[in-house]
């Protein structure tokens, strides 16, 4: 079954940046809205931003303008770039998107989760 891996996690000190990148794990026919969540140690899991299949963008109102989101239709990817990043950055990251599959003349949707990728910020 195809899934979403992420990519671009790691250990940043305060004030670095980041791109997170995710992509699915196999062959899908396209990709509707693309999303990022995130869930910080003992917090429930956040939205972060959505892009659409059109390229609109939409951020949760708290991220202060350091988050923007992007796709490459082309290689079904979507990033996440993070700038300015903080200590209650922390946290495991995941993309959530709606694939889209072409079996013969059927064409299904399925959402589907990453696994995540941590991100630590710290000195």
């Amino acid at each position: 079954q195809v899934q979403l891996v992420e990519s671009g996690g790691g250990l940043v000190q305060p004030g670095g940046s980041l791109r997170l990148s995710c992509a699915p794990s196999g062959s899908v026919f396209g990709i509707n809205a693309m999303d990022w969540y995130r869930q910080a140690p003992g917090k429930e899991r956040e939205w972060v931003a959505e892009i659409t299949s059109r390229g609109i963008t939409n951020y949760a109102n708290s991220l202060e303008g350091r988050f923007t989101i992007s796709r490459d239709n082309a290689k079904n990817t979507v990033y996440l770039e993070i700038h300015n990043l903080k200590p209650e950055d922390t946290a495991v990251y995941y993309c959530k998107a709606e694939l889209i599959f072409l079996e013969g003349a059927t064409m299904t949707t399925r959402n589907s989760w990453g696994q995540g990728t941590q991100v630590t910020v710290s000195s």
